[in-house]
């Protein structure tokens, strides 16, 4: 299951940006997550309480923002949405297209939390 070591990553990322900011704990990881990623969205949720214990971010919620498939197609000059299982473009057919998203696995925003309580309900702004 690589989806633990991709949230001891994320976990470490979040865990700098809390630090340099001086926060004493983490609240909420946000992740935007494409279908093309190589990483199994509900894995992720499994591992990430896991890979977060005796760190900055252990009691932190993972936030998947998911992603849709997006390809762009030089015979009719157009972007659009795809399937995962069918990168072909949905407007001419042509099936010679360039992926521009859906295989994102980025780090989209960290709460950081404004006191060392483990209290949820007050989180600071987002980085």
């Amino acid at each position: 299951m690589h989806e633990l070591s991709l949230c001891r990553s994320l976990v470490d990322q979040a865990c700098r940006v809390a630090e340099r900011h001086g926060a004493p704990r983490v609240r909420r990881v946000s992740l935007r997550l494409g279908p093309l990623s190589g990483a199994e969205p509900a894995l992720m949720e499994t591992a990430f309480p896991f890979a977060a214990r005796h760190t900055l971010a252990e009691g932190a919620r993972l936030e998947l923002i998911p992603c849709p498939v997006r390809v762009h197609c030089p015979a009719c000059g157009r972007d659009s949405e795809a399937l995962a299982t069918d990168l072909g473009c949905p407007r001419c057919g042509e099936w010679r297209t360039r992926l521009i998203a859906g295989d994102e696995l980025l780090l989209e925003s960290v709460g950081l939390a404004a006191d060392p309580s483990p209290r949820h309900d007050q989180e600071a702004p987002h980085v």
